[in-house]
């Protein structure tokens, strides 16, 4: 073995055990729609007296953190997003509205004492009702939440076996406190109690015992407060007082509730998809590339290891787009292997006598050019995706990240050690056809030799491009699109009826509960989803009950919340992110290559995300964030086939400066079909088991994805290299400079095998 392989093997292995050590050790972060919850995302306000921004959206912060902690909800957490918004996530809660309510609470926390009801408030006082409803009258506060340190809800034995809260004093509240029930302890009936008020409601007025002496009060830095409560409500209180005042105001605006079931049944179903999806690309690998393609399907194994120890490692979240990434990537891992395999085959076609482990050493060299150009390009649509985008989206961004670098380490680094380990030790076995790198096969040759001539019908093949993008577009401004509740705003709440109701049957019974404005469509095999723009949640309880009317039972799935304010804001970000990442690939490519392949890259990206998105208008399919991630997954495999062929176009014009560009761009795409279709294969072997096994939530995701690779592969052969050829009429550059051909290596007994 070769140095450079030697080295290869031991970071192969560290890799491998550090990637085992983090799987076995860390559990992943599953998130809420997988887990099931609630998702809270609140937006800071500005007040009369603070201004919300990065300070005090973070004080707020620790607000929300103690009263949730007091609510007892297990694993909650609260994460800032950009300077105003707080993300806050409760695992298992399926009921938001005592959640929201104790988080929307906003006003400050203040104590006041309780003044004989004259029936007329003077100044400085309040006249309000108590928690009962019944009218008190209070004086100025006396006391704040700054001076409370802790509050927790216990059960009394001692007050009949009912529920009470203990507060426990910070700084000069204690002291405050023990003034306010000293004077407290000197009234006498209803006016022998304290008041403690938020946001502009007394939420308790509990009365002062008798046992504490006029004059003294209450002292020790604490004290309990009893009542007709139930855990509930006292854990609430304690939830509420413990937490105190908002900085500035919170305004909700978005909200998703899952249930555990639906995501059971999403972690089940992409585990099914990913199981049969390896399998199949593990069977096809191994039925065209033999040996070497067995050992890329063991890699492709180790890159699922690797790419879980990854996401585990830096803690990330997994989201049900990010578990579809996670599954989709297994098959983008192949395409590197095939990049190397195919070219170490065509070094065999060229040198009959070379041996096996020289043609993958010269194989691997070659496709580092194309395989680099095409992680760049996918990593750039991952970062666009974290940053530009928010919630279970940004998730599959960082999952798609994770599966390049994991999929360059599998194949440049995992694959190459294995292989080249074959081919030293069976050398005429790897050599022979059960090798796989045998040569061409006979589709190759004839492409190879008596391929028809592409080029030549350049302006025909982009005059049918021009045509399904006439079509996809007439779809989209006739029929419209169908915008998901994450880009319009409102309220989306998914059920599942014990019966079969009949979609007519529900959409009267939503209508006969108050709203027939609200869409009503079937989602899965039976259950219905019902979208309207303002919903409270008692209106939502309304509906739930004429459904499970209907049905015999109606169970709540899903429910999302979308302010308008974010569902414009999405939209934005939405083209924003598409005009981006057009314009980062545009510059990237013109760097890298000409600016004629360039821009026959970047019209061909449009012109398959164009073809997609007016296919989902011509079905109505709903256009989402989980169909966004799927439309950036589109521009980063176009992209990856332009790269390919435009790289192998580049080679052979370097080789042959004056050639006819039109023969020689014909030529250089001929040789890469068989790597595309050998890749999209692989791909579309995943991308089928999900959309059948996926479940409804998944299907969509699925469904765009394999259009776009079908319609991706046919433009990167007939849209973005006719438009290149047509454009290099105008183009003033010389041709590419050639880095000369690479002579065969002839091998000595003894020698390595290695290519220097």
């Amino acid at each position: 073995m070769s140095r450079a392989n030697l080295v290869r093997a031991v970071l192969a292995l560290a890799v491998l055990a550090t990637s085992f050590y983090f799987a076995w050790s860390k559990p992943a972060r599953l998130g809420l729609d997988l887990r099931g919850g609630t998702q809270i995302v609140l937006e800071t306000q500005d007040s009369p007296t603070v201004k919300a921004n990065r300070e005090s959206t973070d004080r707020a912060r620790e607000v929300l953190h103690r009263r949730i902690d007091a609510l007892g909800v297990a694993e909650s957490s609260i994460t800032r997003s950009g300077d105003k918004r707080l993300i806050v996530e409760l695992p298992d809660v399926q009921d938001p509205t005592r959640a929201t309510e104790a988080v929307g609470k906003t006003a400050q926390l203040t104590a006041h004492p309780v003044l004989p009801n004259t029936g007329k408030a003077e100044k400085g006082q309040q006249l309000i009702p108590d928690e009962t409803g019944q009218p008190i009258l209070i004086g100025p506060a006396a006391l704040t939440g700054e001076g409370i340190g802790k509050a927790s809800a216990s059960y009394d034995a001692q007050n009949l076996g009912g529920w009470a809260v203990n507060v426990d004093f910070k700084g000069s509240g204690g002291k405050t406190w023990e003034q306010l029930t000293a004077k407290a302890a000197c009234a006498v009936g209803d006016e022998r109690r304290v008041a403690i008020v938020l946001d502009g409601k007394v939420i308790s007025s509990p009365q002062v015992t008798q046992s504490v002496p006029c004059g003294v009060g209450i002292t020790g830095g604490s004290t309990q407060i009893t009542g007709d409560f139930t855990a509930d409500e006292a854990k609430d209180l304690a939830a509420l007082i413990q937490g105190g005042s908002l900085p500035v105001p919170v305004k909700i605006i978005e909200q998703r509730v899952v249930g555990p079931t639906l995501g059971d049944e999403a972690i089940d179903a992409s585990a099914r998809a990913a199981i049969i999806g390896i399998i199949l690309t593990g069977l096809f690998i191994v039925a065209v590339y033999r040996i070497v393609g067995f050992l890329a399907t063991v890699a492709l194994a180790c890159y699922a290891l690797i790419s879980y120890a990854a996401l585990v490692a830096i803690g990330a979240t997994l989201t049900l787009p990010g578990l579809a990434g996670f599954v989709l990537a297994i098959g983008m891992a192949i395409d590197a292997n095939v990049l190397a395999f195919e070219r170490a085959r065509e070094e065999r076609a060229a040198a009959p006598g070379r041996s096996a482990r020289n043609a993958l050493a010269i194989g691997f060299n070659k496709a580092w050019s194309a395989i680099a150009d095409s992680a760049v390009t996918t990593l750039l649509a991952g970062g666009l995706l974290f940053w530009l985008a928010s919630g279970p989206v940004r998730g599959f961004g960082v999952t798609l990240t994770i599966g390049v670098l994991a999929s360059l380490i599998s194949a440049m680094l995992i694959s190459r050690v294995l292989t080249d380990a074959a081919a030293a030790r069976m050398p005429k076995i790897t050599k022979g056809r059960a090798g796989g790198l045998a040569g061409p096969g006979r589709i190759r040759n004839w492409l190879e030799n008596s391929g028809p001539d592409i080029m030549k019908r350049s302006r025909m093949w982009i005059g049918i491009s021009v045509v399904a993008v006439i079509l996809a577009m007439t779809g989209i401004f006739t029929r419209g699109l169908n915008f998901g509740v994450e880009f319009t705003g409102g309220r989306l709440v998914e059920y599942s009826t014990s019966q079969h109701v009949d979609i007519n049957d529900a959409r009267a019974a939503v209508a006969d509960a108050g709203f027939p404005r609200a869409v009503v469509q079937t989602s899965g095999k039976d259950d219905i989803s019902v979208r309207t723009t303002d919903l409270t949640n008692d209106e939502e309880k309304r509906i739930q009950e004429a459904l499970a009317k209907e049905g015999g039972g109606a169970t709540k799935q899903r429910d999302e919340l979308i302010g308008p304010s974010l569902g414009d804001e999405l939209r934005k970000k939405a083209l924003i992110a598409l005009g981006i990442a057009l314009l980062a690939q545009l510059a990237y490519l013109t760097i890298r290559f000409r600016w004629t392949f360039a821009a026959g890259s970047v019209l061909a990206m449009f012109h398959d995300i164009t073809i997609v998105t007016g296919v989902f208008a011509w079905l109505g399919k709903p256009i989402d964030g989980v169909f966004l991630a799927a439309l950036l997954t589109i521009i980063g495999y176009s992209v990856n086939d332009s790269v390919v062929v435009f790289d192998r176009i580049r080679e052979l014009w370097g080789a042959n400066p004056k050639g006819r560009f039109a023969d020689i761009a014909n030529r250089g795409t001929l040789q890469t079909v068989p790597r595309t279709i050998n890749t999209g294969m692989g791909a579309l072997f995943i991308l089928a088991a999900l959309a059948i096994l996926g479940g409804d939530s998944l299907t969509d995701f699925a469904i765009a994805l394999l259009i776009g690779i079908v319609v991706g592969t046919y433009s990167s052969v007939f849209t973005a290299t006719p438009i290149a050829v047509v454009l290099e009429r105008f183009a003033k550059a010389p041709p590419p400079q050639g880095k000369g051909q690479q002579k065969p290596v002839r091998r000595t007994a003894g020698s390595s095998g290695a290519v220097v």
